[in-house]
């Protein structure tokens, strides 16, 4: 059974720090390229961070660069966002989502539940 479960949000001020999880099961994590996903309320989902399989390309939406850190460990199944210097605009819902990047797992899509992210005084 696939399943990604994300965790590590909840409430921080402006300016702090928070360091989201993202652990996999259930299929070879290590063929598939990793992206963090955020969504607030009325507005589209909106896409992060991106990582490759390996980790050896990775890209930001620029609303985050320079603050916001992918990174994934292969051994332990498990993507990260590392959030520095966090404002109330990014105050959201984070998803981490699976996508295939072999020959065999191409069209794989997964998703995890979200969590929770809320930047406020």
């Amino acid at each position: 059974q696939v399943q990604l479960v994300e965790s590590g949000g909840g409430l921080v001020q402006p300016g702090g720090s928070l360091r989201l999880s993202c652990a996999a099961s259930g299929f070879t994590f290590s063929s598939y390229g990793m992206k963090w996903y955020r969504q607030s309320p009325g507005k589209e989902r909106e896409l992060v961070a991106v990582i490759t399989s390996r980790g050896d390309s990775i890209n930001y939406a620029d609303s985050v660069k320079g603050r916001f850190t992918i990174s994934r460990d292969n051994a332990k199944n498990t993507v990260y966002l590392q959030m520095n210097s966090l404002k109330p605009e990014d105050t959201a819902v984070y998803y981490c989502n699976a996508v295939g990047s072999t020959f065999a797992t191409i069209g794989d899509d997964y998703w995890g539940q979200g969590t929770q992210v809320t930047v406020s005084s």
